[in-house]
């Protein structure tokens, strides 16, 4: 990395990927010139990418052995579909068997390929039981988002099963997007083209006040890299066990969280509820004074 700050946002999946790593630790499963690639996109004649849009291997961090995969954005927005979800999903069931210190998934992705249907919410389902899988083995899961797509449709609700999640400003994370939501109920319920709404509804700090990401960092390749290393050390010396009393106090959290915060309509209201003092001014603080100010304020989340 040489001290250089590399932009998470801007920068591509293998570019993420290698500066997340030990230098020359990464061996790649599954590599392009295996050219495993999707057969629905190559009936439908749509371009397709020798990986798959997905990388996925081993390597080291700070000496650690972990398994990764990093999504590229950049091909059909980081969608979802039958060989790239079971790429995912191979490399969770390796997991099992290789036991590493932790499995990092560095999600930019739309939800699943449209062009592959029910192929790729089969796939989004097994990813999200292999995950479970290895949590259960208490081999922590964590989630990186910072890329231009965010985390949404499966893969947001990926995200939400791992044990941590980290994000930047710029990172997005919710069940639908924008454009779904307005074309299923309106501009009315959400105006997609509203572009600050989207970034104060879907963005890192407000996932981060509502304890949805348990880390918020700036949206540089190396700050990605600490808080996952500090991550895995956290989870190593205090694991959370994946039981039903826990999913039944996450359930009962977001039970309340409707109850408080269900009728009001931007994520202003949420920051000025939750104390934030200066709720207005929170789209336009950096990282290290929003952490300070959101401090008291924000919701208990998972460590």
């Amino acid at each position: 990395m040489n001290g250089k700050q590399i932009s998470y946002l801007e920068a591509s999946a293998r570019k993420r990927l290698s500066g997340m790593v030990d230098a020359g630790s990464f061996s790649e499963f599954c590599p392009p010139e295996m050219r495993q690639t999707s057969p629905h996109l190559a009936l439908l004649d749509a371009p397709l990418a020798f990986d798959d849009g997905v990388v996925v291997g081993r390597a080291t961090l700070e000496g650690l052995p972990i398994l990764v995969a990093a999504q590229e954005g950049r091909f059909n927005g980081g969608a979802v579909g039958e060989v790239h979800g079971a790429k995912i999903r191979g490399l969770l069931d390796k997991a099992l068997i290789e036991r590493p210190a932790a499995v990092l998934l560095l999600v930019d992705s739309g939800g699943v390929r449209l062009h592959e249907a029910n192929a790729g919410l089969i796939a989004v389902s097994e990813v999200m039981r292999a995950l479970l899988d290895v949590r259960q083995a208490d081999i922590p899961v964590i989630v990186l988002i910072g890329g231009s797509n965010g985390a949404f449709g499966g893969m947001g609700i990926v995200s939400r099963c791992a044990n941590v999640v980290i994000m930047s400003e710029e990172g997005r994370l919710a069940m639908s997007g924008p454009e779904v939501i307005e074309t299923a109920s309106g501009v009315e319920e959400f105006d997609s083209r509203d572009r600050a709404l989207v970034w104060r509804s879907t963005g890192g700090k407000h996932r981060y006040l509502l304890g949805d990401c348990q880390r918020i960092v700036a949206d540089d390749v190396a700050a990605f890299r600490q808080a996952a290393q500090e991550a895995i050390t956290a989870c190593r010396m205090q694991p959370v066990a994946l039981t039903l009393e826990a999913l039944e106090q996450e359930q009962d959290m977001l039970a309340r969280r409707i109850e408080r915060f269900g009728a009001m309509r931007d994520p202003l209201e949420i920051w000025a509820a939750l104390g934030m003092s200066q709720p207005e001014q929170v789209p336009m603080l950096d990282v290290d004074d929003f952490i300070n100010a959101a401090a008291p304020c924000r919701l208990g989340a998972q460590p």
